[in-house]
């Protein structure tokens, strides 16, 4: 009898001394999230404020954009001369979590940041988010090295920067701790950060909402009649955005390599692509496509319908400014072609323009960045739950369908195979 007591209460004891070292590593992790996200949501404030200052000063001062091949010569040598590894930019973040080595660079943050003020203020098409997670990446990763952690250890905290960033640039928590966990590898998410990305990704947001920064204000998707015809004409919608993505990154990968040809010195190239943006500019005789472009996004958004060559104009704009060597980011503008592409083929289906915007603003990006997961949350954080089914629906077949093309070189792709399993083999270094 005394044997079996004497049982029973070892394995009590050892059960509570479990439940201790779970609690104990849950709260350890949670703390350090939330340091993690509080720095990535003080340097997404920054860069907020920042670019809502160069959209308002390069509107009220046209002139700035005959700078901009100078603007772009000043960063490309920035960038050849002292950038060293942090021109790989959100690649680099995704190698290193993928193979921790010798950390992200402190030098990203302050390249990143000024980078795409100086492409924002003088009208370069780039968007954000690279500046936003870099800048977390960085800052955080600077500060993981004095602190007694391992290289596993600061590859996790790399992930919740990542969400943080992410989460606080857009103002969707729950969208951003997924992108942390799900942008690393195609086909596969590692769960391995989920506690610190949530963490990290909802203080982010908190903290950029606490300082009075505001995000764009976005309608929300109205009641849908979500009968099988109608998802099968979303359906059709993700199609044409998967495609569209691929043609993104292609044509912006063929005007690096062409510029790398023809430009051997790498500070040229954004001076010459400056030239190119502003003999566009001229040519449509319009300023809409320079910068973010975000009243493109609302107006389409909004539910008016727009001509079939917005987004090409966009797409083209952003490529070449991208292709030719600014910084940025391509989220911004891969939201704004896909509202308004949704927004030009939505009456051609018969499809509410507002429905095709919003499918189409979550679904190219989710596509191109193979992060369809994360864009179907970001969808319903953005317009709320009549946006879940459709959105859903376009983000995976846009995943789907632009192949193996994708903005970040970085991703693994996993052994799995099936039918979300995207064409293209492993490469032997894998």
């Amino acid at each position: 009898m005394q044997a079996s007591w004497r049982k029973f209460l070892e394995r009590l004891a050892g059960g509570i001394s479990e439940q201790a070292h779970v609690s104990l590593w849950l709260v350890r992790w949670v703390l350090l999230g939330v340091v993690v996200g509080a720095i990535g949501g003080l340097t997404s404030a920054l860069l907020l404020t920042t670019l809502s200052w160069t959209t308002s000063t390069r509107n009220g001062h046209e002139w700035l954009l005959w700078c901009l091949p100078a603007a772009g010569l000043a960063v490309g040598c920035a960038y050849h001369y002292t950038g060293g590894r942090a021109a790989e930019g959100n690649n680099l973040v995704i190698d290193e979590i993928q193979e921790p080595n010798a950390g992200v660079p402190r030098r990203m943050a302050p390249l990143i940041y000024v980078s795409t003020t100086v492409t924002q203020l003088f009208g370069g098409s780039a968007g954000r988010e690279g500046a936003g997670i870099q800048l977390a990446v960085s800052v955080n990763d600077g500060i993981a090295r004095v602190l007694p952690l391992s290289l596993e250890q600061r590859r996790i905290l790399m992930i919740a920067a990542m969400s943080a960033g992410f989460g606080a640039m857009f103002g969707v928590p729950l969208a951003g701790a997924v992108f942390g966990l799900e942008v690393q590898s195609i086909g596969r998410i590692r769960y391995e950060a989920l506690i610190p990305s949530f963490a990290a990704s909802l203080t982010g947001d908190l903290v950029v909402r606490g300082l009075g920064v505001t995000h764009e204000s976005l309608p929300q998707l109205g009641d849908i009649h979500t009968s099988a015809w109608v998802l099968l004409r979303v359906a059709l919608l993700g199609v044409v955005f998967g495609l569209v993505g691929a043609v993104f990154v292609v044509l912006t990968n063929e005007l690096k390599k062409l510029s790398s040809r023809f430009l051997s010195w790498s500070p040229a190239r954004p001076f010459v692509g400056g030239i190119l943006i502003i003999g566009l500019t001229l040519v449509v005789g319009t300023r809409d496509y320079l910068g973010l472009s975000l009243p493109l996004a609302q107006s389409a958004l909004d539910g008016q319908s727009t001509g079939g060559e917005v987004f090409v104009l966009k797409l083209l704009f952003t490529a070449v400014t991208l292709g030719f060597g600014f910084y940025g980011g391509e989220v911004t503008p891969l939201q704004v072609i896909g509202a308004t592409l949704g927004a030009a083929l939505a009456p051609v289906l018969g499809l509410p323009v507002a429905l095709g915007a919003v499918v189409g603003y979550a679904a190219v990006f989710g596509g191109v960045a193979n992060v369809p997961l994360a864009c179907t949350i970001l969808a319903v954080e953005l317009f709320g739950r009549n946006a879940l089914i459709p959105s859903g629906i376009a983000c995976v077949v846009a995943y789907i369908f632009s192949s193996h093309h994708g903005i970040y070189e970085s991703q693994r792709h996993t052994q799995a195979s099936g039918l979300f399993q995207k064409s293209r083999q492993v490469p032997p270094d894998s």
